[in-house]
């Protein structure tokens, strides 16, 4: 009786050891800005894909952390010799959230939704180079397309490309059904996100069983939440904050690069942004390294024109518009706006736009440029200045992957229209090799920043806190995603 009784005491205690040294399974990470809606083919706001990427949603291919294009969906593919058919293989036993099956004809309504006349997805033109897509059977996809395309698995991988089926397309925004390791669970308007583990997840399981997405706007809630342990990652964190938690060893403070091109947009058809003299004064008047100071904690990289400094394509082109206010004037002078000019400056909510604002409405002010500051909403900024183009000036973040492509673009929020720069991205888009698709790149820089199409001010820093129990979250941000696959907790 004393031998099963000292047996049991051995077997209760390592019960409750293995209980008390388990692994969290569960997550609350802030974000700043809350989702206009939750379906990532239909809107352009990346807080869309914070949420849902390589989380809920899953395309062909993804991007990884460094960059690199992987299979997701599609388990292989193959090329045809002149670069334009691409066949897909795709992994099988694989369903979507509401227990439907994921095939071949999903992908096909996916794609040709995606590039349809009718389409509302906010980068059709990633779309526009495909001719057909065929199912060959339930796990082959040909997709034909009209000329060679050197990026197109690439910007399969994209947020906007990622694979919805027919049954429940018209329903993501606000139930959003995916095929990922993760499903949606709810969301409490203008609170939180919750995503639960999928236990009908065709890849490789999760280690999260949780994770919630808190909406914290306000930069100064950030820092109590962290200390509280109320939220315990912050991926995308505001820099002015960091001084308030580098040196407190329960948390990580991770620097890395994104693809954020961190922009004063210019309307080039609205008078007196027409004229180019007018777009040089204002480049002229930057100081960048004051706005980066202001507005990033010093961490952001100055950027010439629209391209992240990480890529091998970049050219650095910051020499090109040192700033120089007597230059400024001049040219104000030249175009015939001696007496200066009044204009508005839109700014959302993300704290680069509204404290960057206030210092370039400081230094434009000092050359003649008088703008009047107006703060929007996010589905203001959407509506008004995105869609409807009603704007002078703004300031936003371009957090896309390799998006210079989006200056050539006829209805595109800058309207800027340039057939030299439209020549070289149509041969961009024809192109496979690298080091001539790096020389085609490198042209269409000096296009946009010869035109200053707008101000190019830096490429936004993606600055991480989180628990320093907390491994597998990004360093760095090639594309707007908060991939949470590999996420875990130290044991």
């Amino acid at each position: 009786m004393k031998l099963w009784k000292t047996i049991l005491a051995a077997a209760v205690l390592a019960l409750a050891g293995s209980q008390a040294f388990a692994a969290r399974t569960d997550l609350v990470i802030g974000i700043t800005l809350e989702p206009p809606h939750l379906d990532p083919t239909a809107g352009a706001a990346a807080a869309i894909d914070e949420v849902l990427y390589a989380n809920v949603f899953e395309g062909l291919t993804r991007i990884g952390p460094n960059g690199e294009v992987l299979p997701d969906l599609a388990e292989s593919w193959a090329i045809s010799d002149d670069g334009k058919v691409y066949t897909f293989k795709l992994h099988t036993g694989v369903k979507f959230h509401d227990g439907s099956d994921f095939d071949a004809g999903d992908v096909k309504f996916s794609l040709d939704r995606a590039r349809a006349d009718n389409s509302v997805n906010a980068q059709k033109a990633l779309f526009a180079s495909i001719d057909t897509v065929e199912v060959v059977d339930p796990t082959t996809v040909k997709v034909t397309l009209k000329n060679p395309q050197g990026s197109f698995l690439y910007n399969l991988g994209w947020g906007d490309a990622v694979i919805v089926a027919p049954e429940s397309a018209d329903t993501n925004k606000e139930k959003p059904i995916g095929t990922g390791p993760f499903k949606f669970q709810s969301w409490a308007k203008g609170s939180s996100i919750t995503l639960v583990k999928s236990d009908t997840y065709w890849g490789a399981p999760v280690f999260l069983d949780k994770a919630e997405f808190r909406i914290v706007p306000d930069a100064a809630a950030a820092v109590p939440a962290l200390l509280s342990g109320d939220i315990q990652a912050f991926p995308f964190f505001d820099p002015d904050s960091v001084a308030q938690v580098k040196d407190d060893p329960r948390f990580k403070v991770v620097i890395g690069s994104t693809e954020g091109e961190t922009i004063l947009a210019i309307n080039n058809k609205k008078p007196p942004f027409d004229k180019l003299e007018v777009r040089q004064a204002i480049a002229f008047a930057l100081d960048r390294k004051a706005i980066i100071d202001g507005a990033s904690a010093g961490l952001g990289v100055p950027i010439g024109s629209h391209m992240s400094p990480a890529s091998k394509a970049y050219v650095d082109l910051t020499g090109l518009y040192p700033h120089n206010v007597d230059k400024a004037k001049e040219l104000l002078k030249q175009a015939g706006f001696e007496n200066g000019i009044k204009a508005t400056l839109k700014l959302p909510p993300p704290s680069y736009a509204r404290l960057g604002g206030e210092i370039i409405a400081s230094q434009l002010r000092d050359v003649g440029i008088d703008l009047e500051i107006i703060p929007v909403e996010w589905a203001q900024w959407l509506d008004q200045v995105f869609t409807k183009k009603d704007y002078d000036l703004t300031i936003v973040s371009h957090t896309e992957p390799n998006d210079i492509d989006i200056y050539s673009r006829k209805d595109y929020y800058f309207n800027y229209d340039n057939p030299a720069f439209d020549k070289i991205i149509a041969e961009l888009n024809l192109t496979s090799d690298d080091a001539k698709r790096n020389t085609l790149l490198g042209e269409a820089q000096k296009i946009l920043a010869d035109d200053a199409v707008v101000g190019f001010l830096y490429e936004l820093p993606k600055v991480g806190v989180w628990d320093a129990k907390l491994q597998g979250l990004w360093e760095n941000a090639p594309i707007q995603a908060n991939d949470l696959t590999k996420v875990k907790w130290a044991d």
